[in-house]
């Protein structure tokens, strides 16, 4: 251990700041894409850079590596927070990159966009030229589905690659890097007693792991650190607003947000939509988590409940904060308050693990479509029965494989909507749900 010396940390920027990796060397995780070999170390390795997307969780190093690239291939580096820039930011950088270009030609400026899913759709659109033509490299930082929230024309300029939480390796290799080369900690008699409260609490984010760290050596101003799981809990119970930063647990509050509905509590359910509104939660994130929630738990038992979900994303979407938080309370509310059921997600489980199995049993001859005459002579399509032409608009015709015949993925859960749906199989299939 470093001898203890007194260090004014107050005067120093945050840990996670003083930690920032400066090069790959010192990067820590996402080897799938920057270990040897792999696809993005190709790309820096060769300098022949492309737009690109990374998409992951929090704190798992997307601007840290970005700056990384830009430094390693002495690129200039723009920076823009999609939260607070608009068009004329992303036009203003646009406009240094040809004008640096005129008199002698540099390699294209990286445009390093943060939060990229919240730019709208004409901020993105910005972007589509200077990307094409290679004005700029474009690198977009996202943790949410790119599929959902890029426009596809710029979705179809860039490759995406998808960064993971760090793992126990990951964390304890920041840890002990932390401890030994900080200027503040390395000067400190630290003991990291026991890490796993304080890798749970991270969850796998960098900048959680140094902030909690931060906490705990400054709970205690000289003498010796001890990191264990007691130490660490405790001075999150006391600092609960520090180590996030957005002021909560973030994975804790969503989990009881989701067991709340799903436990039919609208009451807790809005308490927990309150705090993460509070502490700055996106909230499209609620909003999806809403509509996974009415498919998932809500489901058969009351169909609408999918359709006012979509509704309240799609409201949300348009509208924004503050008035958001109506539709969002709303749809919580409906949701914890209908009846539950889980059978749709139950036999789509059900099918997928069955599908998933070696054997690929062969869709019956009569239900296969026959566009040719050969296929007709082979017997596809014969002695198929039309639905239509029967009473009821029902025929009693197996549609499973000869292999599946009579499974069951589909069990209706006992709820007025489900009722409805068993008593019709019944009379359709008697063999299937009448026990």
């Amino acid at each position: 251990m470093a001898m203890e010396q007194e260090t004014n940390t107050h005067l120093l920027p945050p840990l996670p700041e003083r930690m920032r990796p400066r090069n790959l060397d010192e990067y820590v995780g996402q080897k799938h894409l920057i270990g040897e070999g792999c696809v993005l170390r190709n790309m820096i390795d060769s300098g022949n850079l492309t737009s690109f997307i990374l998409w992951g969780p929090p704190g798992v190093g997307k601007t840290s590596l970005s700056r990384i690239i830009a430094t390693t291939l002495g690129r200039d580096f723009y920076t823009i927070s999609a939260v607070s820039s608009g068009v004329k930011e992303v036009r203003d950088v646009i406009a240094k990159a040809k004008g640096q270009g005129f008199f002698a030609p540099k390699a294209a400026p990286i445009l390093f966009i943060d939060e990229i899913h919240r730019f709208s759709k004409s901020q993105q659109d910005a972007l589509l030229g200077a990307a094409e033509d290679g004005t700029i490299v474009l690198v977009g930082a996202t943790t949410e589905n790119p599929s959902f929230e890029v426009i596809s024309p710029l979705l179809s300029r860039c490759q995406v690659f998808v960064l993971k939480s760090l793992e126990a390796d990951d964390l304890n290799n920041l840890l002990n890097r932390a401890l030994k080369e900080d200027e503040a900690l390395s000067h400190r008699d630290i003991e990291a007693r026991e890490t796993e409260a304080l890798f749970r609490y991270s969850g796998g984010d960098a900048r959680k792991l140094l902030n909690i760290l931060e906490i705990v050596v400054g709970a205690t101003p000289s003498g010796k650190v001890v990191i264990d799981n007691a130490s660490v809990t405790g001075c999150l119970q006391e600092n609960i607003a520090m180590y996030d930063k957005k002021g909560e647990m973030h994975y804790d509050v969503i989990s009881a947000f989701i067991k709340s509905v799903r436990g039919s509590d609208p009451n807790a359910a809005v308490y927990y939509l309150a705090r993460m509104l509070n502490a700055g939660e996106d909230p499209l994130f609620i909003a999806r988590r809403l509509c996974i929630l009415a498919a998932e738990d809500v489901g058969l038992a009351n169909p609408n409940a999918l359709l006012l979900a979509q509704s309240c994303f799609q409201i949300v979407h348009t509208i924004g904060m503050p008035e958001a938080r109506l539709p969002l309370s709303e749809t919580t509310i409906y949701l914890a308050s209908s009846p539950k059921s889980n059978s749709a997600y139950m036999a789509i489980n059900e099918a997928l693990a069955e599908v998933s199995k070696d054997s690929t049993p062969s869709v019956p001859l009569y239900l296969r479509n026959a566009p040719t005459k050969l296929m007709e002579e082979l017997g596809y399509s014969d002695g198929y029965k039309y639905a239509h032409d029967y009473p009821g608009h029902f025929t009693d015709l197996e549609f499973m494989p000869a292999e599946l015949k009579g499974r069951v993925f589909y069990d209706p859960q006992p709820n007025r909507s489900e009722d409805a749906l068993k008593a019709r199989l019944e009379s359709y299939w008697p063999k299937h749900y009448k026990k």
